[in-house]
């Protein structure tokens, strides 16, 4: 909240972060489902006299505002998505302190996910993956709201079906063309929906949550391309490009995608002495690196009608 303040700006917000909390859930056949997330919730609230006057009234105390996610996630007898979970925080902070007009909400999920023994899913074992699940949830007190939701830490590669040819060549390239390289990336998808409104959101249980593995499925499946022929990627920049528009084409509630993928670079291996040939590189072996990366970033957005 910004005010005017003897010719300054002054602006505020409070809350919690990192609160972590984990969640079981379990079905009358014996089947538990889990959860771990790692809340951080601002508010924006007209607690002015606390920074003007010493006046702490209006604060809600951030320890409250932590007590308040254990209390919440108790009260959800029933599994729901870290997006649902988010709104439901949001609402209670827009209607349950009168001083609070807005709540921002991010989750981050730990990526556990359910074991299998024998090809058979556990009933009550998980284990650690590797990608995560984050929402940013956005709950104002006149009922508006905007909701995002990401995938960071999708590691992908692909052993060959990518090159690179054509880029501007000056006295400082030293880069060789190619239509034979390693493809390797890790993926960061953030995409927003269409939502604009507490009333608009879906009644479908775990919605959000399959919507994201939907999400997730398509930008793997146009990365990778069919299982055997694949698709040749000429560069980053337009396997991205594919892959955000693949994302529009296919989910009319998501309005806008970005995505960030940094060209994870591993090196042809050639060794060699004076008199002796050690290793020649013949699209085998190579020396991976994670640092220094290409950085390439998107984000493809439909454009309102304005009638």
């Amino acid at each position: 909240m910004a005010d005017e303040i003897d010719g300054t700006k002054f602006e505020q917000r409070h809350g919690k972060a990192r609160v972590r909390v984990g969640r079981v859930w379990r079905s009358d056949d014996g089947r538990h489902s889990f959860v771990e997330w790692n809340v951080s919730i601002s508010l924006l609230s007209d607690c002015r006299p606390a920074y003007f006057r010493d006046d702490n009234s209006n604060i809600v105390a951030t320890d409250t505002i932590k007590n308040t996610v254990y209390a919440k996630a108790k009260e959800c007898s029933e599994q729901l998505s870290l997006e649902d979970f988010a709104i439901v925080l949001g609402k209670h902070f827009t209607s349950f302190y009168q001083q609070v007009t807005a709540a921002i909400i991010k989750i981050v999920e730990k990526p556990w996910e359910r074991i299998y023994i024998d090809g058979q899913p556990h009933d009550h074992g998980f284990k650690l993956g590797s990608e995560k699940h984050t929402t940013e949830v956005i709950v104002k007190k006149s009922g508006a709201l905007s909701v995002s939701s990401s995938i960071e830490g999708l590691a992908l590669l692909k052993a060959t079906k990518s090159g690179f040819e054509g880029f501007v060549r000056d006295k400082y390239t030293i880069l060789p063309e190619t239509r034979e390289r390693m493809l390797a990336t890790e993926v960061t998808a953030t995409w927003i929906y269409s939502f604009e409104s507490l009333s608009s959101i879906p009644s479908k249980p775990l919605q959000f949550t399959e919507r994201y593995l939907d999400v997730k499925k398509v930008l793997v499946d146009t990365f990778f391309g069919p299982p055997k022929e694949g698709v040749y990627s000429p560069s980053v920049q337009r396997t991205l490009y594919q892959m955000a528009e693949a994302i529009l084409a296919r989910f009319p509630d998501v309005s806008s995608i970005q995505l960030k993928m940094p060209n994870i670079h591993f090196l042809p291996v050639n060794l060699s002495t004076k008199d002796n040939l050690i290793v020649k590189f013949e699209d085998d072996v190579y020396l991976p690196t994670d640092e220094p990366h290409g950085s390439i970033e998107a984000s493809l957005s439909r454009i309102r009608s304005k009638i």
